[in-house]
């Protein structure tokens, strides 16, 4: 009997990365997410329920020693899908990018845009030709979209994460691999806000599946949660 396909889900200790993970679960996937370091988080939760289905690895997503150190962790296991989900925002998302704090400035930016490519960068070479790596974007990192304005920093770090997806995807000139650039949709989550129109239980199961169908599919897209071309 073929052994589950296995998922690597950076930022899956609540919220998104956790539902995905619960998701994949229930797709018969295996897991594996990291958390920050500290307290009982929901991917703890999920591996009391799934046992010998889920792997947790400890990984501040910003800190690169942490980051080698996972690859060392994990040498000598392929990974169907890489997708990082990790992500922030400004503290006030109504500042704008002139007023806004550089430290506050630079820990967006990092946290959004470096620091995902660095994950990817440093575990690419376990994804397979024919797997996928991912990044949870956002439809706010659409330049072309960008007709309102508002939250303007967060806006700026998806975009800077979607122009480095497709310098490293640019990169693959001889066998591309799939890679997903995920606009999820605005979804009530701590990061979300209560304000937002929906819910993780309906929005969730698309974004599955869709990571699922584009396995294999050469290339990087740019994808809303209908699997929607969103313009960059």
């Amino acid at each position: 009997m073929p052994s589950a396909p296995i998922i690597l889900v950076v930022g899956a200790s609540r919220g998104l990365g956790a539902a995905m993970a619960a998701g994949f679960l229930g797709r018969g996937w295996n897991v594996i997410g990291t958390v920050r370091a500290g307290s009982q988080t929901a991917l703890h939760d999920l591996a009391e329920k799934h046992p010998g289905r889920v792997g947790i690895e400890m990984l501040d997503i910003d800190d690169v020693d942490q980051i080698a150190a996972l690859r060392g962790r994990l040498a000598g296991k392929a990974l169907d899908i890489l997708f990082v989900n990790a992500g922030t925002t400004t503290h006030d998302q109504r500042v704008h990018v002139g007023d806004v704090a550089t430290e506050e400035f630079v820990r967006v930016m990092v946290t959004n845009a470096l620091s995902p490519m660095r994950v990817i960068e440093a575990l690419q070479d376990l994804v397979p030709a024919d797997g996928l790596i991912g990044a949870m974007s956002s439809g706010q990192g659409s330049i072309a979209n960008n007709e309102t304005g508002m939250r303007e920093v967060y806006r700026g770090s998806k975009a800077a994460l979607n122009m480095f997806m497709r310098s490293f995807a640019a990169r693959e000139t001889v066998s591309p691999r799939a890679m997903v650039a995920l606009a999820p949709g605005w979804i009530r989550t701590d990061l979300g806000g209560p304000e937002a129109p929906y819910t993780i239980e309906e929005s969730v199961p698309l974004l599955v599946d869709l990571l699922i169908s584009k396995r294999g599919v050469p290339g990087l897209q740019y994808l809303d949660r209908f699997g929607q071309t969103v313009p960059w």
